[in-house]
């Protein structure tokens, strides 16, 4: 059976310099890559972390470990529980903690992202109607997607092209493709 799960999704303002956070990472091995997931203390989020930052590697802008982070798996415990049950076919929805810096218009985005359906799809021009953007404004609605700091938590993979086409995943269209098809929302195909 499918569980499905809620997402909280806590953004805050930065830390101020009184009180900085502590950034923590960890990896995890996946049938996409080695991910790395990034993160915040926090009091009210599972295991203790909200998540910052979930990247893939050789995806564009991804976040790269910095001399300051901590190396801390335990926090992540139940982020990686959940991702594995994702990519087991548990799970269509995370429940996690997320604290991302976007601009008012790239938050307003990601958390859209969060309404789109497990094995499902939208396109660029329907996320639009949906969030009251222009159409002459849709470029900088993919600018946003693409910026999206939590690949597969917020799915933008879930955003595809009017024509049905595969276009601008951070992570490369073959990663988008195979979650797609993981989820249902793609046909695998034969080669």
């Amino acid at each position: 059976m499918t569980a499905h799960h809620s997402t909280t999704t806590a953004t805050t303002a930065k830390p101020t310099a009184a009180a900085p956070a502590t950034t923590r990472y960890t990896t995890l091995d996946s049938p996409l890559g080695e991910l790395l997931l990034v993160g915040v203390d926090s009091p009210t989020a599972p295991g203790g972390i909200a998540m910052t930052s979930l990247s893939m590697p050789g995806q564009r802008g991804a976040a790269a470990v910095r001399p300051q982070w901590h190396h801390a798996p335990r926090p992540f415990a139940e982020a990686i529980r959940q991702l594995r049950a994702y990519f087991a076919g548990g799970l269509t929805r995370f429940d996690l903690e997320y604290r991302t810096s976007g601009t008012a218009f790239q938050e307003r985005t990601w958390q859209a992202l969060e309404d789109i359906p497990y094995g499902t799809t939208t396109t660029y021009g329907r996320l639009a109607d949906t969030l009251g953007v222009r159409s002459v404004d849709v470029r900088a609605l993919a600018t946003a997607i693409g910026a999206n700091p939590l690949l597969l938590l917020r799915p933008c993979h879930r955003v595809i092209g009017a024509d049905g086409t595969m276009r601008g995943y951070a992570a490369g269209v073959e990663r988008k493709t195979a979650l797609l098809t993981h989820e249902g929302a793609l046909q695998p195909t034969l080669i």
